[in-house]
């Protein structure tokens, strides 16, 4: 920032601390190339040297990034390049919300700059990271829209700002979903593919008969034989080393990998009998302890690739949510893509089991045809509920009027400000109590701590959509009801048709305190 208004330049906070975690990564790479020609080859100095590197290099960018902004446009600098706009091409600065990985999550603020041909980017500064940071961010990005409206087209003269969030409609295209939907249909395909192979191996596993002289050589491989042994030492490992089992004389090989409970079962001294069959042991039997290996089931393959496709339908439905919501604007949030869930669940319930019991004849029976017809019917009705709970509603009388009943009693609705006033102190409402009595905010469905809500102040003046800005608190699906409380705006939100309650109960009993 500088004293000119019309000048706004934006640095980096903390630089000396950067310079010097420039610094260290330098001196931390000249260490691991001398220790690399001194020490001989070694992977432990060039993984020394790429860390330092690393840490050198992500200091450096942070440290030379620079916005600035004068009446001719606006400009952006990093360590990789550099772009500049002039401000009659500027439709809209916005804040990009974005959530911060990690045990305890926050999020991060930076400044999002919408282009009159539609483009967007993000400017490198300013940025909050904390709500220490908050109050020089507010005052950049104030500069920097006060500049915008002195020296831009058409803009206008609004006090709010738009909130671009990973909830709203302007994120943009859900990339990391659609690699999701697309990776795990990949997997299930791969594992659906396998499934034909593995049930032929199953049933000539448990159809293979012990081999005999009169057996060609040729298919002994598909017949058992057998062959004893004496075990000299087990070796169990826990947890996720390799166990051995060793056999005396290196007969009739030197030992056998097995699962940490054959290991323990079997002892030195044990005469076991080893059955073969394709070349490799699938029994070990011994007087106290009989080991199978593992064969792979067809039915447990065809449910993986059933559940990797189920899993993909969540990551689609996200992307669903974004195309449906592509018209609106980038600061409305968008529905949640959860209900979704619940049709796959239901899927879920039904083809699994017929995977598992039937996973290479699905479809070749008419217990399994009308099995999976009657799942079908239940997924397409639970896929239309879904569709139908995540629609855009509109607001603000785009649906049409109803008459309310009267309300039969005292009922809470759940419903809250959004703003901290005498009635809601430090947002504590959740839920607001209607019919019996005054309409009051309340901490729950009860009237314990209630605040009155007073009616006589309270002015309706638009019912919208939930935005970015109105915090992560509201879910997708209410809505906003801006209310006047005497020169104060504040904030209600509810579910539509809770909402509809609510604003019409107050409406009813400001005019019979009136009368």
């Amino acid at each position: 920032m500088t004293g000119d208004p019309d000048v706004v330049i934006c640095r980096t906070p903390a630089a000396r601390g950067l310079w010097s975690g420039v610094g260290l990564g330098a001196a931390g790479v000249v260490v691991a190339a001398l220790g690399t020609v001194y020490g001989g080859p070694d992977v432990l100095w060039p993984t020394v040297g790429a860390s330092f590197a690393l840490i050198g290099l992500v200091s450096l960018h942070l440290v030379t990034a620079r916005v600035s902004a004068d009446a001719r446009g606006l400009r952006s600098r990093t360590l990789l390049r550099s772009w500049s706009v002039p401000w009659h091409e500027v439709a809209e600065l916005r804040i990009r919300l974005t959530r911060r990985n990690g045990s305890r999550g926050g999020q991060i603020r930076r400044v999002g700059v919408l282009l009159r041909d539609g483009h967007r980017r993000t400017l490198p500064l300013p940025v909050a990271t904390g709500p220490y940071e908050l109050d020089v961010f507010q005052e950049q990005l104030a500069a920097l829209r006060a500049l915008h409206r002195r020296h831009g087209t058409g803009v206008p003269e609004s006090a709010a700002v738009p909130v671009v969030s990973d909830r709203t409609a302007g994120r943009g295209w859900a990339g990391a979903a659609v690699l999701w939907c697309v990776g795990l249909l990949v997997g299930a395909g791969v594992a659906a593919a396998f499934v034909s192979d593995t049930a032929a191996d199953q049933r000539a596993w448990r159809a293979a008969v012990p081999c005999t002289a009169a057996t060609p050589v040729a298919e002994r491989r598909e017949c058992l034989t057998y062959t004893s042994a004496v075990i000299a030492r087990t070796d169990p490992n826990r947890p996720k080393k390799s166990s051995w089992v060793y056999f005396t004389d290196g007969r009739p090989f030197r030992r056998l990998e097995v699962p940490v409970e054959a290991a323990d079962g079997f002892h030195a001294g044990d005469r076991v009998q080893l059955t073969f069959w394709r070349g490799e042991v699938r029994v070990v039997t011994g007087s106290r302890y009989v080991w199978h290996r593992h064969v792979p089931n067809a039915g447990t393959l065809a449910v993986m690739s059933a559940l990797a496709a189920l899993a993909a339908g969540y990551p689609g439905a996200l992307t669903l949510q974004r195309l449906r919501g592509r018209r609106l604007p980038d600061d409305e949030v968008l529905p949640s893509a959860l209900p979704f869930a619940v049709p796959l669940a239901g899927t879920a319930l039904w083809l699994v089991p017929l995977c598992y019991l039937h996973p290479t004849t699905l479809l070749a029976s008419p217990t399994t045809i009308t099995w999976a017809v009657a799942g079908t019917l239940g997924t397409a009705a639970l896929l239309t509920w879904a569709w139908r709970e995540t629609r855009v509603r509109p607001a603000d009388g785009a649906e049409p009027a109803v008459e309310l009943p009267e309300l039969d009693g005292e009922v809470f609705v759940s419903a809250r400000f959004l703003e901290h006033t005498d009635y809601n102190p430090y947002g504590f409402g959740t839920h607001i109590a209607l019919g019996d009595g005054p309409p009051a905010v309340t901490p729950g469905p009860g009237r314990f701590a209630a605040r009155r809500i007073p009616v006589e102040r309270l002015t309706v003046k638009a019912v919208r959509r939930a935005r970015g800005g109105d915090g992560d608190t509201v879910p997708g699906d209410w809505h906003i009801a801006e209310l006047d409380d005497g020169g104060r705006p504040v904030r209600l939100a509810a579910a539509p048709a809770d909402l509809t309650r609510v604003l019409h109960e107050l409406t009813a009993v400001r005019e019979r305190e009136a009368s």
